[in-house]
């Protein structure tokens, strides 16, 4: 399984924020902040720095480092951008992550 997926849409905007740094050896770096009621949150930039507790790769000619720490839990998810009127917004779609719980407003239930 791939390690992290980004989808051709992603790209296009992650190489448009990458033009527009004038830093040329910047590299994305994904990660997780933290989670909050069953649902991680994720961190999304850019960095050039590597420490020996990063793992690096490339998904879709994009260059990426993520910590180890988060290596497993992050495995095989996808990044994708989503146009909306407000212009659009990362999608973050993992499937190591379990289902909503009943507290978030937006979970359906059977």
């Amino acid at each position: 399984m791939d390690v992290l997926i980004i989808t051709d849409q992603a790209k296009l905007q992650i190489d448009d924020m990458l033009f527009q740094e004038t830093n040329k050896k910047l590299r994305l770096r994904f990660g997780v902040k933290g989670s909050v009621c069953n649902s991680l949150s994720y961190t999304l930039g850019f960095d050039q720095a590597i420490t020996k507790e990063d793992y690096t790769g490339t998904a879709n000619g994009i260059p990426f480092t993520i910590n180890q720490a988060d290596l497993e839990i992050l495995r095989g998810t996808k990044i994708d951008f989503i146009q909306n009127m407000m212009g659009g917004e990362f999608a973050i779609l993992n499937p190591n992550t379990v289902a909503a719980c009943e507290c978030s407003p937006t979970n359906e239930r059977a």
